[in-house]
């Protein structure tokens, strides 16, 4: 399982020009589901994305996580991240989830994400334009 996250200012994800995920600071989480991956798996990305720490404290150095800085989540599907791109122009997805088992995932990390800090979600497998002002920029690949 993948979690691109990005430090932002603010966070945003329409479908049909639809505002239907909002954040303002905090991390925005594009998730990759991969064969094999489990609920154990996503409760470990979970606990890594909460922890990690990249914002910064009172010297300004990346000391502090999310929920300590006082941010949200946004969670959106990626399936792109579970791409293989070492040969050829064209990406295979071969690693990637079948859609029921990455739903079923993704729903399962945004809703762990519920129950300990403020998350906002995308919409699984529909065209979404994603909008954010990256802080830093910091982005991070966590895979686990």
């Amino acid at each position: 399982m993948i979690g691109l996250i990005q430090r932002v200012k603010w966070a945003k994800v329409e479908v049909d020009n639809q505002t239907v995920g909002e954040i303002s600071m905090g991390l925005l989480v594009l998730l990759g589901v991969e064969q094999g991956d489990d609920q154990a798996k996503a409760d470990r990305l979970l606990e890594k994305v909460l922890n990690y720490r990249v914002f910064a404290d009172e010297q300004g150095k990346m000391n502090l996580n999310v929920q300590q800085a006082g941010g949200s989540l946004l969670v959106v599907s990626q399936f792109t991240l579970a791409a293989d791109t070492q040969k050829g122009l064209r990406p295979s997805f071969s690693r990637g989830a079948t859609p029921a088992l990455a739903q079923a995932l993704y729903d399962y990390f945004h809703q762990q994400a519920a129950l300990k800090i403020h998350t906002q979600t995308g919409r699984f497998a529909a065209d979404m334009q994603v909008s954010l002002q990256n802080d830093g920029p910091v982005t991070f690949w966590l895979q686990v």
